[in-house]
């Protein structure tokens, strides 16, 4: 009897470690990235895509070709060049048996009235004024509820304030409406680099990369009339006709500093990030003047992306894994797809972001549906554009596995705090522990230096948590929650039931612009147990060692990378959206010098890079120099100094 029972209890002792002890899974094994082949010769720089209802897709490039691809979910797609010598296509859509485009001054009709795989016409719809300059980028169309297509204009940057956003021509910094007749409608301003449009259960969105004025990445609700922050449309608001803008230039100028400065010689002094100083927020501006529109979701900068693309809507209903209803995002820069839940909240919308899936081999542009019913296309680019991907271009394909994740399903505002809902039963114990929460709030300064630092930082304590009875949701207590705050909120701690899984992505970023009204919960109802104790981190553990004077390895050092969000943009010996940090020890700067570079980057210096880096300040000075002191420990030896 007792060998039985100890037969029974070591059996139980080595499936408890098998199940605490096994490696949770993560992205690639949830959802696969496919590559189908392309033929020789065919360069896919992905501008748009779309997928026709008999299965067909469309893929557009921005070397002004259109492609038509048969079986494309098959092993061996069958490509035929459907139109050639365009300008550009930037986005693409499919009305009536034709395809529409955007190139970069029109949006064009694209006909094949004899039916024989090729367009016979390409028929200007509306065209706009250019400058001719680069940077005037024209993306879309998307089709809205009466068939009328939206088309948003990238704004030029000045020749000599090479930093500084400009309209020089009527509809750069717009979104506008164009009717089937060709009838044009201004719609908002105030975007940038607008490159991704979404239509959304007929509602239109639109997304906004990091640049001056724009603090961080965001998606924004582009309803009519409405000013997004970046003043350089604002040129045009009394004098297109049928302008529903009512804010002027001027007064976002008279509110602002727009910092344009001359030194002595009377050159343009570059604004940067003045550290400790007074500003304003996109919140502030919306006090002032109401018809700023705040984004309904943020997108942190270096976290979920630094070059926000195309927006898609699930509706796969279910087919695609767990998430139906919700957004993806593509982001060029980091190669990767991004999740967003959203909610409305006292008639405007937010929710929460979250990381998706990384590891694309170019820059993610562009996404369509599949026809199979639930895989999704990714259309890819790089080239003068920069991305983790090292590609210039591809076509892939993004196929769940049929495995449900362990993720956040959804993060939701709720009056005292936020109700996380999860794609499998989380274990209780864990969930039901205060130390497996950590939440902080920060938002951007409105200015007009190239992004922002995160600013105005709070810690927001957990009360409380009350975990639901099948283990699907966990409602948790905050305290100091701030309206118009983004709020991270991090679960390392939580493990699913059974498998003991920790989350894929343990972090979600939620907007809160309303804190809803409603019944809030009681203490005497959640639990309030915590096991956090004081520890000495391994961040600690790389600043002790730092007082020491001996410089720290990359295991000590990766965790103030990846806190500081370094490596969203920087690989050790790889070129990604910005420089080795090998190629950085190269440079022989002192630690000081790195720091102060951290701090006010210099974008000349790299003139290769598409994306120049915004200034962090808020990087802790202590642990900036222990970055600073591990690249220079990658500095080969006979080097010379500059």
């Amino acid at each position: 009897m007792k060998k039985r029972v100890f037969s029974t209890l070591t059996t139980l002792a080595l499936s408890l470690s098998l199940a605490f002890g096994q490696e949770s899974p993560s992205e690639e094994d949830f959802y696969k990235i496919v590559t189908p082949p392309v033929p020789e010769g065919v360069l896919l720089e992905v501008g748009g895509m779309v997928t026709l209802p008999d299965g067909r897709l469309a893929v557009a490039t921005r070397r002004g070709d259109v492609w038509m691809l048969d079986n494309p979910s098959g092993p061996k797609p069958y490509f035929r060049k459907f139109a050639s010598g365009l300008h550009e296509i930037l986005g693409l859509a499919y009305q009536n048996g034709a395809l529409i485009c955007a190139q970069r001054g029109e949006l064009t009709k694209l006909i094949d009235k004899d039916h024989d795989g090729k367009a016979d016409t390409y028929e200007t719809i509306y065209a706009w004024p250019l400058s001719a300059h680069y940077h005037e980028y024209s993306f879309g169309p998307k089709i809205a509820p009466d068939g009328s297509f939206f088309v948003s204009g990238n704004v030029a940057f000045g020749d000599e304030e090479w930093w500084a956003g400009e309209s020089r021509r009527p509809l750069r910094g717009w979104i506008f409406k164009i009717s089937p007749e060709g009838q044009m409608e201004p719609w908002a301003t105030g975007v940038r680099s607008p490159c991704g449009l979404g239509m959304i259960d007929g509602e239109l969105f639109y997304d906004d990369n990091q640049g001056d004025w724009i603090g961080s990445g965001g998606i924004w609700h582009a309803k009519k009339g409405a000013f997004m922050g970046h003043p350089a449309g604002l040129k045009w608001a009394n004098a297109l006709p049928g302008s529903p803008i009512k804010i002027t230039q001027e007064q976002v100028y008279a509110t602002v500093d727009p910092r344009k400065t001359r030194d002595k010689n009377g050159n343009a002094i570059k604004p940067e990030n003045v550290q400790n100083e007074k500003f304003l927020t996109l919140a502030d501006m919306k006090k002032k003047y109401p018809e700023t529109q705040l984004p309904a979701v943020w997108l942190p900068h270096g976290i979920l992306g630094v070059s926000n693309a195309e927006i898609i809507a699930d509706q796969t209903n279910g087919n695609f894994g767990p998430f139906n209803g919700q957004l993806f995002v593509g982001d060029q820069g980091q190669s990767k797809v991004m999740r967003v839940f959203l909610e409305k909240v006292k008639g405007e919308y937010q929710g929460a972001a979250f990381d998706f899936r990384s590891g694309f081999q170019s820059g993610v542009l562009r996404m369509a549906w599949a026809n199979d019913g639930g895989s999704l296309y990714i259309g890819e680019t790089n080239r003068g554009w920069g991305s983790a991907g090292d590609a210039n271009q591809g076509l892939q394909r993004l196929v769940w596995t049929g495995k449900t994740p362990f993720e956040m399903k959804a993060v939701r505002a709720m009056p005292d705090g936020f109700e996380v809902e999860f794609t499998l039963p989380v274990d209780k114990k864990s969930a039901q522990n205060l130390a497996s929460y950590a939440i902080r709030s920060f938002t951007y300064k409105y200015h007009p230096v190239y992004g922002s630092p995160t600013v105005n930082e709070a810690k927001c304590a957990v009360k409380g948590v009350k975990v639901s009875e099948d283990g699907l949701k966990a409602r948790i207590i905050v305290d100091n929650l701030r309206e118009t705050y983004l709020h991270e909120i991090k679960l390392d701690g939580l493990r699913s039931a059974g498998l003991y899984w920790s989350l894929v992505h343990p972090t979600a970023y939620y907007t809160l612009n309303q804190i809803p009204d409603g019944e809030k919960l009681k203490l005497t109802e959640v639990s309030t147990k915590s096991t956090a104790v004081p520890t000495k981190t391994t961040e600690t553990k790389t600043i002790a060692k730092a007082a020491t004077g001996k410089v720290p390895t990359f295991e000590e050092v990766k965790p103030l990378l990846a806190k500081n969000t370094c490596l969203a943009c920087h690989a050790v010996d790889k070129r990604q959206v910005g420089p080795a940090y090998t190629e950085v020890a190269k440079r022989k700067y002192s630690n000081e010098k790195i720091v102060e570079l951290i701090y006010n980057p210099k974008p000349q210096n790299w003139p290769d890079y598409a994306t120049p880096m915004a200034p962090m300040p808020q990087v802790p000075r202590d642990e900036a120099l222990k970055i600073a002191a591990w690249i220079n420990s990658l500095a080969p030896k006979s080097a010379p100094k500059p």
